[in-house]
């Protein structure tokens, strides 16, 4: 527990998806992500990635004394603001939050284009996740086939259709439970994507393992 806090962190999120995410990667893979097992809670923004950029700072300021550390993740597609960088809007908003109270104990994650990004790695648990496991082609070759993936990229230009299309061909229900269960399984070194690899980075950088807190 952080010194003086009754949270370690309270985090931001747009969705049930990614609360399901964040938790099940707080819960269950501190060690993977090279953390103590902290105290923590996330919120859902009832008015989605919109609400999260335009009112983090409302939303977060009544936690400036009980949470050590904040955190706000939302997508950079469907935010409203995608005439802007990600990297500005995350700019912006991690500016907004420092002068509510935060300081320097505050960072925003903007994901492009969305959440969904995250799942589409080379871990045979995406296909047990997603239903895929007794299919008779391979998830990312029939994607491929299909026009979803072109060969020679790292991650499908549209994830969440992707994912979409994915459950729809092996008749499984899109749930929150699905998010979960990929952030509880897969390896965590094969995710690649930027702004994953930035969170690790900022949670090692609050709760690494033997680190003093705030």
């Amino acid at each position: 527990m952080s010194k003086g806090f009754a949270l370690d962190l309270i985090a931001l999120v747009p969705g049930k998806d990614e609360r399901e995410a964040i938790d099940g990667l707080l819960s269950k893979r501190s060690g993977s992500l090279g953390i103590c097992r902290i105290n923590f809670q996330i919120l859902v923004h009832p008015r989605r990635d919109p609400g999260c950029y335009n009112e983090a700072q409302d939303i977060l300021q009544p936690y400036t004394n009980r949470a050590a550390y904040a955190l706000v993740i939302f997508d950079h597609e469907g935010s409203g603001q995608e005439e802007q960088s990600a990297d500005d809007l995350a700019s912006d908003l991690k500016g907004r939050l420092s002068r509510s109270g935060w300081g320097d104990r505050v960072q925003v994650l903007v994901i492009e284009p969305e959440l969904e990004v995250w799942v589409w790695s080379d871990s045979p648990q995406v296909d047990v996740s997603l239903g895929w496991s007794k299919h008779s082609t391979n998830l990312r070759t029939w994607l491929s086939n299909k026009g979803f993936w072109p060969d020679k990229s790292q991650k499908p230009p549209r994830p969440k259709e992707c994912l979409l299309e994915a459950l729809r061909e092996v008749r499984v229900r899109r749930s929150a439970a699905i998010y979960r269960q990929l952030a509880e399984s897969v390896g965590l070194e094969r995710c690649q994507d930027p702004e994953f690899n930035k969170l690790k980075g900022i949670l090692r950088s609050w709760f690494s393992i033997g680190k003093d807190y705030v």
